[in-house]
Protein backbone atom coordinates (compact mmCIF):
# COMPACT_ATOMS: atom_id res chain seq x y z
CA UNK A 1 0.00 0.00 0.00
CA UNK A 2 2.72 1.84 1.01
CA UNK A 3 4.70 1.30 -1.96
CA UNK A 4 2.39 1.90 -4.25
CA UNK A 5 1.43 5.32 -2.69
CA UNK A 6 4.97 6.24 -3.01
CA UNK A 7 5.29 4.78 -6.80
CA UNK A 8 1.79 6.99 -7.48
CA UNK A 9 3.86 10.74 -5.68
CA UNK A 10 6.59 9.51 -8.01
CA UNK A 11 4.82 9.55 -11.08
CA UNK A 12 3.20 12.61 -10.51
CA UNK A 13 6.55 14.32 -9.46
CA UNK A 14 7.87 13.33 -13.00
CA UNK A 15 4.71 14.22 -14.65
CA UNK A 16 4.99 17.68 -13.54
CA UNK A 17 8.28 17.92 -14.14
CA UNK A 18 7.95 16.70 -17.51
CA UNK A 19 5.50 19.42 -18.26
CA UNK A 20 7.10 21.95 -17.12
CA UNK A 21 10.20 21.34 -19.06
CA UNK A 22 8.34 20.92 -22.40
CA UNK A 23 6.58 24.80 -21.37
CA UNK A 24 9.80 26.16 -21.20
CA UNK A 25 10.79 24.39 -24.64
CA UNK A 26 8.06 25.36 -26.02
CA UNK A 27 8.95 29.23 -24.78
CA UNK A 28 12.53 28.93 -25.62
CA UNK A 29 12.01 27.73 -28.81
CA UNK A 30 9.01 29.99 -29.68
CA UNK A 31 11.65 33.18 -29.06
CA UNK A 32 14.57 31.42 -30.72
CA UNK A 33 12.50 30.68 -33.91
CA UNK A 34 11.00 34.39 -33.62
CA UNK A 35 14.87 35.99 -34.00
CA UNK A 36 15.67 33.51 -36.76
CA UNK A 37 12.29 34.62 -39.12
CA UNK A 38 13.45 38.10 -38.27
CA UNK A 39 16.69 37.93 -39.03
CA UNK A 40 16.02 36.14 -42.21
CA UNK A 41 13.29 38.49 -43.55
CA UNK A 42 10.20 35.86 -42.94
CA UNK A 43 8.66 38.00 -40.71
CA UNK A 44 9.00 41.67 -40.77
CA UNK A 45 10.65 43.21 -37.71
CA UNK A 46 9.30 46.09 -38.25
CA UNK A 47 5.70 45.05 -37.53
CA UNK A 48 6.99 42.05 -34.92
CA UNK A 49 9.74 43.49 -33.46
CA UNK A 50 12.14 41.10 -32.37
CA UNK A 51 13.60 39.47 -28.96
CA UNK A 52 17.05 41.34 -29.56
CA UNK A 53 15.66 44.48 -30.01
CA UNK A 54 12.86 44.47 -27.39
CA UNK A 55 15.49 43.12 -24.99
CA UNK A 56 17.86 45.95 -25.87
CA UNK A 57 14.63 48.29 -25.08
CA UNK A 58 14.11 46.74 -21.75
CA UNK A 59 18.05 47.25 -20.57
CA UNK A 60 17.89 50.92 -22.27
CA UNK A 61 14.15 51.51 -20.16
CA UNK A 62 15.79 49.96 -17.29
CA UNK A 63 18.93 52.50 -17.09
CA UNK A 64 17.07 55.16 -17.90
CA UNK A 65 14.51 54.56 -14.69
CA UNK A 66 11.72 55.25 -17.42
CA UNK A 67 10.23 51.75 -17.02
CA UNK A 68 9.21 50.80 -13.21
CA UNK A 69 7.31 53.65 -12.66
CA UNK A 70 5.00 52.65 -15.98
CA UNK A 71 4.67 49.15 -14.53
CA UNK A 72 3.87 50.12 -10.85
CA UNK A 73 1.08 52.60 -12.37
CA UNK A 74 -0.62 50.13 -14.04
CA UNK A 75 -0.01 47.19 -11.63
CA UNK A 76 -1.22 49.33 -8.94
CA UNK A 77 -4.71 50.55 -10.87
CA UNK A 78 -5.10 46.43 -12.19
CA UNK A 79 -4.63 45.33 -8.41
CA UNK A 80 -7.06 47.95 -7.25
CA UNK A 81 -9.55 47.11 -9.63
CA UNK A 82 -9.27 43.60 -9.23
CA UNK A 83 -10.09 43.42 -5.46
CA UNK A 84 -12.79 46.07 -5.46
CA UNK A 85 -14.39 44.68 -8.43
CA UNK A 86 -13.97 40.50 -6.72
CA UNK A 87 -15.07 42.11 -3.26
CA UNK A 88 -18.13 44.18 -4.29
CA UNK A 89 -19.18 40.94 -6.96
CA UNK A 90 -19.04 38.30 -3.65
CA UNK A 91 -20.92 41.04 -1.82
CA UNK A 92 -23.78 41.19 -4.52
CA UNK A 93 -24.10 37.94 -5.78
CA UNK A 94 -24.14 37.16 -1.95
CA UNK A 95 -27.10 39.46 -0.95
CA UNK A 96 -28.78 38.13 -4.47
CA UNK A 97 -28.64 34.48 -2.84
CA UNK A 98 -30.16 35.93 0.53
CA UNK A 99 -32.61 37.23 -1.53
CA UNK A 100 -33.95 34.59 -4.49
CA UNK A 101 -37.16 37.25 -5.26
CA UNK A 102 -34.39 40.07 -5.67
CA UNK A 103 -32.70 37.94 -7.85
CA UNK A 104 -35.33 37.05 -10.39
CA UNK A 105 -36.24 40.69 -10.51
CA UNK A 106 -32.99 41.70 -11.27
CA UNK A 107 -31.39 39.02 -13.53
CA UNK A 108 -32.24 40.14 -16.67
CA UNK A 109 -31.02 43.35 -15.94
CA UNK A 110 -27.64 41.75 -15.08
CA UNK A 111 -27.50 39.56 -18.31
CA UNK A 112 -28.14 43.00 -20.02
CA UNK A 113 -25.61 44.72 -18.40
CA UNK A 114 -23.12 41.86 -18.99
CA UNK A 115 -23.86 41.96 -22.48
CA UNK A 116 -23.05 45.77 -23.01
CA UNK A 117 -19.68 46.14 -24.74
CA UNK A 118 -18.12 48.28 -21.40
CA UNK A 119 -15.43 50.30 -23.98
CA UNK A 120 -19.06 51.97 -24.82
CA UNK A 121 -18.88 52.82 -20.93
CA UNK A 122 -15.27 54.42 -20.90
CA UNK A 123 -16.29 58.04 -21.65
CA UNK A 124 -18.86 58.18 -19.25
CA UNK A 125 -17.15 56.74 -16.71
CA UNK A 126 -14.14 58.66 -17.05
CA UNK A 127 -16.52 62.36 -17.07
CA UNK A 128 -17.89 60.86 -14.11
CA UNK A 129 -15.02 59.91 -11.85
CA UNK A 130 -12.09 61.67 -13.38
CA UNK A 131 -9.54 62.01 -15.50
CA UNK A 132 -7.49 60.17 -13.34
CA UNK A 133 -6.70 56.56 -11.69
CA UNK A 134 -9.86 56.45 -10.34
CA UNK A 135 -11.80 56.71 -13.74
CA UNK A 136 -8.83 54.37 -15.02
CA UNK A 137 -9.62 51.99 -12.08
CA UNK A 138 -13.52 52.51 -12.56
CA UNK A 139 -13.74 51.61 -16.10
CA UNK A 140 -11.67 48.01 -15.31
CA UNK A 141 -14.12 47.85 -12.46
CA UNK A 142 -17.42 47.59 -15.28
CA UNK A 143 -15.43 44.97 -16.85
CA UNK A 144 -15.46 42.62 -14.70
CA UNK A 145 -18.05 43.39 -11.65
CA UNK A 146 -20.90 41.78 -13.58
CA UNK A 147 -19.63 38.38 -14.43
CA UNK A 148 -18.56 38.37 -11.59
CA UNK A 149 -22.18 38.82 -9.45
CA UNK A 150 -23.13 36.14 -11.98
CA UNK A 151 -20.55 33.61 -11.83
CA UNK A 152 -20.19 33.74 -7.75
CA UNK A 153 -24.17 33.34 -8.25
CA UNK A 154 -23.85 30.22 -10.40
CA UNK A 155 -21.02 28.62 -7.82
CA UNK A 156 -23.52 29.25 -4.79
CA UNK A 157 -26.76 27.69 -6.66
CA UNK A 158 -24.49 24.32 -7.92
CA UNK A 159 -23.95 24.04 -4.28
CA UNK A 160 -24.45 19.96 -3.45
CA UNK A 161 -28.35 19.76 -2.93
CA UNK A 162 -27.62 16.85 -0.46
CA UNK A 163 -25.88 19.59 2.22
CA UNK A 164 -28.02 22.36 1.57
CA UNK A 165 -30.95 19.49 2.46
CA UNK A 166 -29.34 18.59 5.92
CA UNK A 167 -28.58 21.80 6.70
CA UNK A 168 -32.04 23.07 6.17
CA UNK A 169 -33.54 19.72 8.04
CA UNK A 170 -31.30 21.14 10.99
CA UNK A 171 -33.43 24.15 10.68
CA UNK A 172 -30.50 26.21 9.30
CA UNK A 173 -31.78 29.73 8.07
CA UNK A 174 -30.15 31.39 4.53
CA UNK A 175 -27.51 33.08 5.72
CA UNK A 176 -26.22 30.01 8.11
CA UNK A 177 -26.55 28.03 4.87
CA UNK A 178 -24.51 31.15 2.82
CA UNK A 179 -21.53 30.93 5.55
CA UNK A 180 -21.35 27.43 6.37
CA UNK A 181 -21.81 25.35 3.18
CA UNK A 182 -22.19 27.94 0.12
CA UNK A 183 -18.80 29.80 0.53
CA UNK A 184 -16.74 26.85 2.05
CA UNK A 185 -18.08 24.74 -1.20
CA UNK A 186 -17.81 27.10 -3.81
CA UNK A 187 -14.32 28.90 -2.02
CA UNK A 188 -12.05 26.65 -5.51
CA UNK A 189 -14.81 28.63 -7.93
CA UNK A 190 -14.29 31.75 -6.81
CA UNK A 191 -10.34 31.74 -6.76
CA UNK A 192 -10.76 30.64 -10.56
CA UNK A 193 -12.83 33.96 -11.08
CA UNK A 194 -10.18 35.33 -9.75
CA UNK A 195 -8.11 34.56 -12.51
CA UNK A 196 -10.91 35.09 -14.75
CA UNK A 197 -10.90 38.59 -13.35
CA UNK A 198 -6.97 39.47 -13.81
CA UNK A 199 -7.36 39.32 -17.10
CA UNK A 200 -10.54 41.01 -17.16
CA UNK A 201 -8.80 44.05 -15.09
CA UNK A 202 -5.87 44.02 -17.44
CA UNK A 203 -8.55 44.62 -20.34
CA UNK A 204 -10.07 47.72 -18.49
CA UNK A 205 -7.44 49.34 -16.95
CA UNK A 206 -5.07 49.35 -20.24
CA UNK A 207 -8.42 50.81 -22.36
CA UNK A 208 -8.42 53.59 -19.15
CA UNK A 209 -4.89 54.36 -19.86
CA UNK A 210 -5.70 54.74 -23.60
CA UNK A 211 -8.48 57.19 -22.78
CA UNK A 212 -7.11 59.27 -20.39
CA UNK A 213 -3.58 58.70 -19.36
CA UNK A 214 0.05 60.21 -19.44
CA UNK A 215 1.93 57.13 -17.73
CA UNK A 216 1.25 53.53 -17.49
CA UNK A 217 1.22 50.57 -20.00
CA UNK A 218 -1.55 51.43 -21.50
CA UNK A 219 -0.09 54.81 -22.53
CA UNK A 220 2.89 53.22 -23.81
CA UNK A 221 1.40 50.79 -25.66
CA UNK A 222 -0.48 54.05 -27.18
CA UNK A 223 2.12 56.25 -27.55
CA UNK A 224 3.96 53.37 -29.17
CA UNK A 225 1.19 52.69 -31.89
CA UNK A 226 1.15 56.21 -32.74
CA UNK A 227 4.85 56.99 -33.30
CA UNK A 228 5.17 53.40 -34.78
CA UNK A 229 7.44 51.83 -32.18
CA UNK A 230 6.82 48.90 -32.17
CA UNK A 231 9.62 47.70 -30.46
CA UNK A 232 7.57 49.57 -27.28
CA UNK A 233 4.12 48.03 -28.33
CA UNK A 234 6.08 44.45 -27.85
CA UNK A 235 8.17 45.38 -25.01
CA UNK A 236 4.71 46.14 -23.19
CA UNK A 237 2.66 43.24 -24.59
CA UNK A 238 5.41 40.48 -23.24
CA UNK A 239 5.56 42.67 -19.45
CA UNK A 240 1.47 42.67 -19.52
CA UNK A 241 2.20 39.09 -20.31
CA UNK A 242 4.66 38.59 -17.43
CA UNK A 243 2.63 40.28 -14.45
CA UNK A 244 0.06 38.10 -15.57
CA UNK A 245 1.78 34.67 -15.42
CA UNK A 246 3.04 35.32 -11.54
CA UNK A 247 -0.43 36.61 -10.27
CA UNK A 248 -2.32 33.26 -11.68
CA UNK A 249 0.92 31.40 -10.40
CA UNK A 250 0.10 33.24 -6.86
CA UNK A 251 -3.68 31.99 -7.33
CA UNK A 252 -2.86 28.08 -8.19
CA UNK A 253 -0.70 28.11 -5.33
CA UNK A 254 -3.47 29.19 -3.02
CA UNK A 255 -5.78 26.65 -4.76
CA UNK A 256 -2.87 24.13 -4.00
CA UNK A 257 -3.10 24.86 -0.13
CA UNK A 258 -6.96 24.99 -0.39
CA UNK A 259 -5.90 21.00 -1.10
Amino acid sequence: MIKSYKEYLRKTKRKKMITLFLQIFILISFIFLWEILTRVNLLNPFLVSSPLRITELLIEMIKSGELFPHILVTTKEMIFALVLSSISGIIIASILYLFPRVNDILDPYLITLNAIPKTALGPILIIYFGTNEKGIISIAISFSIIITVLSCLSYFNNVDKNLIKMMKVLNANRLQLLLKVVFPSSFEGLLSQLKVNIGLSWVGVIVGEFLVSRKGIGYLLMYGGQTFKLDLVMLGIIILSIITLLLNIIISLLIKRRH
